[in-house]
């Protein structure tokens, strides 16, 4: 579909272009699957890959917990023991399925055989079909929104794609907000090098893919692609423009997601995270796309999604039942990508600059967007069973749904030992009896990631000098890793909390995400840490049961009890700025406009990179 000649830009103040219809059916998921394109779009050797993935995981599972079933049996299995290895098994395995994944990551990158984060080319030339970037907003800050709108709009001129990219905003604010995005839009509209239009939903029906899909249903059939961002996503005009050139040279691709990394980090929390991100991600990521292949996730934003495929593949039904379970489904975007991949459509990740987000201000706003994903990705488990899914989508399906089974699984694990150290009488509980090398095996597992992470960064100069060079480093993990330990406690109680009430049938209400810094004080964040400093306080008391258990449990002990004080700490942005100046947490300078950098040779890439079909 050839783009018509374009008038200039700001010619024209319509809200919207002329309508152009796209049908978009609902899928049935459980009757006879619908037939699939016939484009071989898998690359090569994916199978074996993901096989020796399964098979390493389950032989560091099955080792450890040979072992602690060894340990545990030398005086007989009693009803304690076994309900123990039912809890340790599927948890182990879980803690070494990720480093697996992260220590093939980093074989990737340290070797070169992954680029790791690359420019893609933007020939902008090579483009013939039309794009649109669609940005959701629900009540954000107007300013901050066309803010980005404005850089975004300027980027994609400057890298030449201004005949053949327009920008939506498609807004489901109330009116009061939907008045003043007006009033920004036509300010923004009017000097804006590239179309950009406005839409405003009078009913929100459906949330984020509700919006999407009456765009699709009213505007698809004029574009070829859509690229959807979150109000928080920025993309350089050589990402988008990259990204659709792939999109014309690989026509059985779908959909196209990056890795964003996160822009504008002010708190203590923020800085801390991005670190993290940008540290220890990229192995993680490397491993991702390396098993992963066409069959991989879609994050619901900086992404590139061929729209009649989407069209034809994603339409959405609802849930028999009630929410949380029930209704409209919330973590729609890993689901869409399964069934464009039902369809046979390719679904890949790349990690590519100038793609960026946001992340909360503070552990309890991330708390408050995990509640959201974990209600959204526990609906998931009763969409693992839909005809004609691709057994790696299932996959994706299973682990997002398990990632918030595990925080109960761990509580459960933690007190049924500690109920067994009670219980043992003056011998050792399952702590003392556990052998010393499932205990370094446990710390490795954990830890393994970020220190394989920090030697990616310190092995190029270039990259090590952006993080701050090797002090800075060091500096930067030697805080991170004491602070991701005094955490992980807090978000295990805050998940069971969230899973609680939602098996209650307290269902997540869509609000708008504050993504502005803001002091949290101790006395105001103690009424809802209850139940965290009533766990490190029975953590605590273990000390007069087992003394070998409590150690344990002394890291989770520390965390619960200081979570008020963790909590609001990191919540703050001046924190955030004296980290800064002291040389913590520093990580490589985003940019939005990037160079432009020669294509491929040939056009196309090796049989294991990101992008290879086969």
């Amino acid at each position: 579909m050839n783009a018509p000649p374009h008038a200039p830009a700001n010619a024209a103040m319509s809200p919207l272009p002329p309508e152009a219809p796209l049908a978009m059916p609902v899928q049935d998921l459980h009757g006879i699957a619908p037939g699939s394109i016939a484009v071989r779009t898998s690359p090569h050797g994916m199978q074996v890959k993901r096989l020796l993935l399964l098979a390493v995981t389950a032989v560091i599972a099955l080792a450890a917990s040979s072992e602690v079933r060894f340990a545990l049996s030398r005086d007989g299995l009693s009803v304690l023991d076994i309900v123990l290895l039912l809890f340790f098994v599927p948890l182990f395995a879980w803690i070494a399925f990720g480093f697996v994944t992260s220590s093939i990551g980093f074989l990737q990158l340290i070797t070169g055989k992954h680029p790791g984060f690359t420019a893609v080319p933007s020939p902008a030339s090579s483009l013939r079909h039309r794009t649109a970037v669609l940005m959701p907003v629900y009540n954000e800050s107007v300013e901050a929104t066309f803010g980005r709108v404005r850089a975004m709009a300027a980027s994609i001129a400057a890298a030449g794609g201004a005949e053949w990219i327009d920008f939506f905003v498609l807004s489901d604010s109330n009116a009061f907000h939907g008045k003043r995005e007006e009033a920004a839009w036509r300010e923004v509209a009017a000097s804006a090098p590239i179309k950009v239009y406005y839409r405003r939903r009078e009913k929100n029906i459906a949330r984020k893919p509700g919006n999407i899909a009456e765009w699709v249903q009213r505007f698809g059939a004029a574009y070829e692609n859509m690229l959807i961002l979150d109000a928080d996503s920025l993309m350089s005009g050589d990402a988008i423009i990259g990204m659709a050139a792939i999109m014309e040279e690989r026509p059985s691709i779908g959909l196209l997601q990056t890795v964003p990394m996160i822009i504008n980090a002010q708190t203590l929390f923020q800085r801390w995270m991005r670190f993290a991100s940008e540290a220890y991600g990229p192995i993680a990521s490397a491993g991702l796309l390396w098993w992963s292949g066409a069959e991989a996730n879609f994050w619901g934003h900086n992404a590139i999604v061929r729209t009649r495929a989407f069209a034809d593949s994603c339409g959405l039904p609802e849930l028999p039942g009630k929410p949380p379970f029930g209704g409209h489904i919330l973590s729609h975007d890993m689901f869409e990508s399964a069934l464009l991949r039902r369809r046979g459509w390719a679904v890949h990740m790349v990690m590519i600059d100038g793609s960026y987000e946001e992340f909360p201000p503070t552990i309890v706003d991330h708390a408050i967007r995990d509640r959201r994903w974990m209600q959204g990705n526990l609906q998931h488990l009763r969409l693992i069973d839909a005809s004609g899914l691709h057994w790696t989508s299932r996959l994706h399906l299973l682990i997002g749904a398990s990632a918030y089974l595990t925080s109960p699984g761990w509580l459960l694990l933690l007190v049924t030992a500690i109920v067994q150290a009670a219980m043992a009488q003056g011998g050792q509980g399952f702590a003392g009896a556990a052998p010393p090398s499932v205990l370094w095996l446990t710390v490795l597992l954990l830890f393994g990631p970020k220190a394989m992470g920090t030697i990616w960064v310190m092995a190029d100069r270039t990259r090590r000098r952006a993080f701050g060079g090797w002090g800075g480093v060091l500096r930067s993990v030697a805080l991170e890793v004491p602070l991701a330990i005094l955490l992980a406690p807090v978000t295990m109680v805050m998940q069971v909390k969230a899973l609680f009430g939602l098996a209650l049938g307290i269902p997540v209400h869509w609000s708008t995400q504050d993504r502005d810094a803001r002091r949290i004080g101790v006395r105001e964040v103690l009424p809802d840490l209850k139940e965290h400093i009533a766990l490190g306080l029975l953590f605590a008391a273990t000390v007069f049961i087992d003394p070998v258990t409590a150690l344990w449990l002394s890291p989770l002990t520390l965390g619960l009890l200081a979570s008020p004080w963790l909590i609001s700490l990191t919540s703050r942005a001046t924190t955030g700025a004296q980290a800064e100046q002291e040389g913590f947490f520093a990580v490589p300078a985003p940019t939005i406009i990037a160079a432009d950098e020669a294509p491929l040779a040939n056009g196309d890439e090796p049989d294991d990179a990101p992008l290879a079909i086969g």
